[in-house]
């Protein structure tokens, strides 16, 4: 699986691609820029490219800038962003395209080395990867006279867990809850939202992000 790396930071950008590497992963390039992201994203046409937010030369939100761009190059380009920051303009704008797969993971808050790299696949192949803090600072943006406002505490849950790219059983298996429940949360969420009903998970959370990236 190829894969271009956009990390300014030496020591962690080296320490990426052993690990990469060592879970057979082939990094074709690593950059430290926006502008050498961009080029390298579209050179390549990786499998899956794994950026920083904040890259030189502004150090603002550069990389993931550099990443939207790209995928307008080339569509359905997956990416996952693995950042300090929650960007929240330019995170909702990437994640409301609906071409390919699409994360996104804090870095102080990965530590399991496997699930990170089960993420990397998972967005390669199509899917998504979502950090729950991501998921909750985009709910935040709903005023409580919006139709997320109308959701229970439950259904927020389940929200929040489908938008990390899980499955009815996974939710399930996390809430300690039946399959069952899971889908009647489900169906509660997506009437509310008036959102189509969809057996295809990824589409179903590109969906409920869709959705929030017009709140």
């Amino acid at each position: 699986m190829r894969v271009v790396l956009g990390e300014d930071l030496v020591l962690l950008r080296d320490g990426l691609i052993r690990l990469l590497q060592a879970y057979d992963f082939d990094v074709v390039e690593a950059v430290d820029t926006g502008p050498a992201l961009l080029k390298a994203m579209v050179d390549h046409r990786p499998d899956v490219a794994v950026v920083d937010v904040r890259l030189p030369p502004t150090f603002t939100d550069e990389g993931l800038r550099a990443a939207i761009e790209a995928r307008k190059r080339v569509p359905g380009l997956p990416v996952l962003v693995l950042s300090q920051y929650v960007e929240q303009l330019y995170a909702r704008e990437l994640l409301s395209d609906r071409g390919g797969g699409v994360g996104y993971l804090l870095k102080d808050r990965v530590s399991d080395v496997k699930q990170f790299v089960d993420a990397i696949r998972r967005v390669a192949t199509g899917g998504t990867a979502m950090d729950p803090e991501v998921i909750s600072q985009l709910l935040a943006r709903s005023g409580r006279d919006r139709p997320l406002a109308t959701l229970t505490p439950r259904e927020r849950e389940v929200l929040s867990l489908m938008a990390e790219g899980r499955s009815n059983g996974a939710i399930a298996a996390r809430l300690f809850v039946t399959e069952k429940a899971v889908g009647k949360h489900t169906a509660n969420i997506f009437g509310k939202l008036d959102l189509p009903l969809s057996e295809d998970d990824n589409r179903r959370v590109l969906a409920v992000l869709a959705y929030l990236d017009r709140l």
